[in-house]
């Protein structure tokens, strides 16, 4: 393994209940805040009742930015930072899933920017400061919730990108598998994709020495093939519903990654596919994951697959390398399909009119050190296989 530092500041209070720590919580924090949330559904499950309650209870004045964007827009972040300044709120909630949680960590960080916050996607400075950031998860999916890292979209340029920094952590996080009951089956499934893929591209990495971060990784991908079908069928199913939100979080708050390098793949060519098309995140990358597979799958890297078979699966291990990848790849395809995922992106009416130009923005410098180096030409296969 690699040196590595690792910290995750970010409190979490875990299980149902929990929110009546929220208050408390952010009054040590903060005075008043900004509250992020996107449709309907938080007034709907009682999550934006309970936590006004909170801040009345504490005597928190708040500002509402509803209206955030499944995959979120940098004009709602920035009506956000207006609404804070304007304001003088020195806090931000945010209620619901991983769109809202990532538009509140643009907000908290573009907030000490005098630039475009969009200036932090496209990578042209990192944030150093932010307003403190708490959430109410209501959606098992990105991990946002215990993450550093906030992706937004740029409808005009067809852009959709990330940044991050220390400072993006959330402060606090509540997480009460309770809130996630009335999620319709759709945004399960997509969810339970979108976590196996963060563990994927961590899992799927030219360093394959930490046994202890590869193990957590096996873990959390049998924990979603046991708990996703589960959710869906029973959606009140405690259990099904508390492993699932907590795999989400540490499929992606960076210990699965320390040690060695990781370099994402898939992530970059969905989001292209989400900027271009604005589909559900967890949808494309359900499409896209068993093609990478199948496109990177060699002599080098049969064993890796091999591995995830036989760990993940439960396939027999004594089958030929070859024999035990292929059959884990085609395990992951119905999987996915199993959950009433669609395979091909025909199925969205996508085409390739767009392929070309979506590779050459998702080929960044780090495709020279993912799992399998990819160029352009490579990325536009992958986009041809997922038709």
């Amino acid at each position: 393994m690699k040196n590595f530092t690792f910290a995750i500041p970010t409190v979490v209070h875990f299980g149902e209940g929990q929110i009546k720590r929220l208050g408390a919580e952010i009054a040590a924090r903060a005075r008043n805040v900004l509250v992020v949330y996107g449709g309907g559904s938080v007034r709907r499950n009682g999550v934006f009742d309970a936590a006004i309650a909170q801040l009345k209870e504490q005597g928190i004045p708040w500002t509402e930015l509803p209206g955030v964007e499944p995959n979120p827009r940098v004009a709602t972040v920035r009506e956000g930072i207006r609404l804070c300044r304007e304001k003088g709120l020195d806090g931000v909630l945010a209620l619901g899933g991983g769109s809202a949680i990532d538009c509140a960590k643009g907000v908290a960080a573009g907030f000490f920017y005098d630039g475009d916050p969009w200036d932090l996607s496209a990578k042209k400075l990192t944030p150093e400061r932010a307003l403190p950031i708490f959430t109410v998860l209501t959606m098992a999916a990105t991990g946002s919730e215990m993450d550093d890292i906030a992706v937004i979209s740029n409808p005009e340029t067809n852009e959709k990108e990330s940044f991050s920094g220390p400072c993006c952590y959330p402060a606090v996080s509540i997480l009460d598998p309770t809130y996630t009951y009335t999620l319709p089956a759709s945004q399960t499934a997509a969810g339970t994709a979108d976590i196996m893929s963060h563990t994927f591209e961590n899992y799927f990495s030219p360093i394959e020495t930490n046994f202890l971060a590869d193990s957590l990784a096996e873990a959390i991908l049998r924990s979603c093939i046991r708990y996703g079908p589960k959710a869906i069928e029973v959606p009140n199913d405690y259990e099904a519903r508390a492993n699932l939100m907590w795999n989400a979080a540490w499929a992606i708050n960076g210990f699965l990654k320390v040690g060695k390098p990781v370099a994402w793949s898939v992530h970059r060519m969905e989001h292209e596919l989400s900027a271009f098309y604005d589909i559900t995140h967890g949808v494309g990358l359900a499409i896209l994951t068993p093609n990478w597979m199948r496109y990177v799958l060699s002599e080098k890297t049969r064993d890796r697959f091999a591995r995830y078979g036989a760990a993940v699966w439960g396939l027999d291990a004594s089958r030929p390398a070859g024999e035990l990848a292929e059959a884990a790849i085609q395990r992951t395809r119905d999987f996915f399909s199993s959950l009433g995922l669609p395979a091909a992106l025909s199925e969205l009416g996508i085409g390739p009119e767009h392929f070309r130009e979506m590779a050459r923005k998702a080929r960044t410098s780090g495709f020279d050190k993912t799992f399998v180096p990819l160029s352009e030409e490579d990325i536009v296969n992958i986009y041809r296989m997922s038709l």
